[in-house]
Parts: C-alpha cells; sequence; structure tokens
C-alpha cells in the first residue's frame, strides 16, 4: 500500500501547486478564430474531462481571446461553468489585473480566484490584459484605459454568444486594476480618457469594484501622466470624476496595506458621498496588498451611503465573498 499512498500523496500535492486547479479551472483550449459560437460544445466536451477527472464545482476558462485590433498581442480570458450561461442572459463582470501599471496578467492567481469565485456565483466573467509600461513611455497612457473600456465593448459586442445581458455588466480590479476600473465607470466612455466616441457599442457599466486602487497618482508621489496641463491631468483622477449619474462603488482596503495606502480610498469614499453616488466601503483589519475575495485579516467594517440609505455592518470575519455578491446582486442581478 505505500507506493499507491505515495502515489495519492505527489498527485495531491501537484493539484495543490498548480494555481488553476487549486481553484478548480479546467481550461477549454485554444479558441478556433475567436468562433464564439462553437463555446457550447467546446464546455460540453471540456466539462466531461473535467469530471472524470474528478475536479469538484470546475469553472471552465476559455484563454487567449483576441479583443483588440490584430496588431496587439494583448487578450483576454473568458470564464463559465453552466452550460445555461450560453443560453440566458447573465449579468457579467470584466475584472482587471494589477501590477502597478507596468506589469501584472490577466491569468494572475488574483484575477483567475476573484474570477473563479464570481463565475461559481452565476457571472459570465471576462478578465483582460491592457498595456503596460511607465508613464513616460510613449502609448501606454490613456492606451490602458482605452484596452480596458475596449474589453466593456467586447462583451457587449458579443452578448449574444457569451450569454450575457448587455444591460447589466460590472467592472472589478485590484491596484492598478482598481484604479482602470474605476476610470471605466466613472469617467466619460466616449470624452474620458481613452474614450472613444465613434465607437459602435457603449464601455459604460452599472457597477464598479476597487480593491485597494490608486485613486490620485500626485499623493503617492508616483508623477503625473506626460503632456498634459494641470486641468486635464485631473481626468485621470477617478477621485475627480465622480458625479450623481455614476453607477454605484464598492471599494475594499485593508489596513495593512504597505503599497497603496488606505487614505488613496478614504478619499475615493468622501469623493463618491459629496457627489451623492451610491457607494460601500469596506475597510478589512489587518488585511494586506494584493488580496483576493479571502483576504488574511480579523473581520471588517463597512460604510457608505446606497440609494440615499446609509450603509453601516460588520463582521467578525475577513472573507469578503458574501459582501461581494451582495453587492453585485444589488446592482447587477444574479
Amino acid at each position: 500500500m505505500r507506493p499507491l499512498i505515495l502515489l495519492l500523496v505527489a498527485a495531491v500535492t501537484a493539484f495543490a501547486a498548480d494555481p488553476a486547479a487549486k481553484l478548480r479551472i479546467y481550461e477549454l483550449g485554444a479558441p478556433g478564430a475567436d468562433k464564439l459560437s462553437d463555446l457550447p460544445a467546446r464546455y460540453l466536451e471540456a466539462m466531461s474531462k473535467a469530471y472524470a477527472k474528478e475536479m469538484p464545482n470546475p469553472v471552465f476558462r476559455l484563454s487567449n481571446l483576441a479583443f483588440l485590433p490584430a496588431e496587439r498581442s494583448e487578450r483576454l480570458d473568458l470564464y463559465v461553468q453552466h452550460a445555461r450561461d450560453f443560453k440566458v442572459r447573465r449579468p457579467g463582470v470584466l475584472f482587471i489585473h494589477g501590477g502597478g501599471f507596468t506589469a501584472g496578467d490577466k491569468a494572475e492567481y488574483r484575477s483567475a480566484s476573484v474570477s473563479a469565485d464570481l463565475c461559481r456565483a452565476g457571472y459570465v466573467v471576462v478578465s483582460c490584459n491592457y498595456r503596460l509600461g511607465p508613464m513616460t513611455q510613449a502609448g501606454v497612457w490613456p492606451q490602458n484605459i482605452a484596452d480596458c473600456r475596449n474589453a466593456v465593448r467586447w462583451v457587449r459586442a458579443h452578448a449574444k454568444e457569451l450569454g450575457v445581458n448587455p444591460d447589466k455588466i460590472a467592472v472589478a480590479g485590484g491596484s492598478a486594476g482598481g484604479y482602470h476600473a474605476l476610470m471605466v465607470g466613472l469617467s466619460d466612455d466616449k470624452t474620458g480618457p481613452g474614450g472613444d466616441p465613434a465607437a459602435k457599442h457603449s464601455a459604460k457599466v452599472s457597477a464598479v469594484i476597487d480593491m485597494y486602487g490608486v485613486v490620485n497618482f500626485a499623493k503617492r508621489g508616483k508623477g503625473e501622466v506626460p503632456g498634459t496641463s494641470p486641468a486635464e491631468q485631473a481626468a485621470y483622477f477617478p477621485e475627480s470624476q465622480c458625479d450623481a449619474q455614476d453607477p454605484a462603488v464598492l471599494i475594499l482596503h485593508g489596513t495593512a496595506d504597505s503599497t497603496v495606502d488606505i487614505a488613496q480610498s478614504d478619499d475615493m469614499a468622501k469623493a463618491l458621498r459629496f457627489a451623492k453616488v451610491s457607494h460601500e466601503y469596506i475597510v478589512v483589519e489587518g488585511a494586506p496588498h494584493t488580496f483576493d475575495l479571502h483576504p488574511k485579516g480579523k473581520g471588517w467594517k463597512r460604510t457608505g451611503v446606497m440609494a440615499g440609505a446609509e450603509v453601516s455592518s460588520s463582521s467578525d470575519k475577513a472573507d469578503l465573498t458574501e459582501a461581494t455578491l451582495d453587492f453585485l446582486a444589488r446592482t447587477i442581478g444574479k
């Protein structure tokens, strides 16, 4: 029996070491010339293979779909769980990765973890890459913001094939991705940075989830976007883009974050309140930077204003899954 035991231990260890396996994500394989109409058949085949391997409650990911012009190398990943995802119009969520604007990837652990959690809750999820590079590098800003807007447009353009309700799309992101999520949600998709007045499809969203994002570069000592006047610079600060027409915003931040000062989120919440934008602000006691919906911490406290009513609640557990899903259910449905 000893060889069998060793084999089982090795198999479990290998499963846990693979992020996709640990998150119960099963790859659907490379897309066939972006034929999204083939997704249901591809999904059913993969589902039988996943369950044959006894992968519990898997999420299925179709990786590296093109959503930008042919000369661009950035891609996006699609997460689905049920065959019905292709038959009924379900709410959709775009997740945007972090990495300080110069690094990161759509398949990083945090992005995959949040995407898988939201997918299991019934949402069709897309995780995108975007132009990376420092502010001083030509062609990076505001192309990075435009790329994220175009990911929303791609979801809306392919809503039928994806089984997405085009009127119920949210955007979320962590760190630099939190910044991009706020810019997509709060600034105008035609006239704001990275906007496109000639776009065939809208990049507007119905809800925003900002996970410890930067909201003002100057306050972090990160400089300014080159080639912009002080007046134009304000257009790149989410805290300067709030108005009463904005979608509801959920902010998540930890008190032990040493990368993005929690004061950034404090300022964002104040700006949303001043502009009378529905929002919730959850502060996780003891949580560091770069967490998913299962941060380490000692619990959280929630404040804000939703539909004109004050929000105030707390939890002695740090996990944010239920609070996040509750926010999405009230803003884009489930």
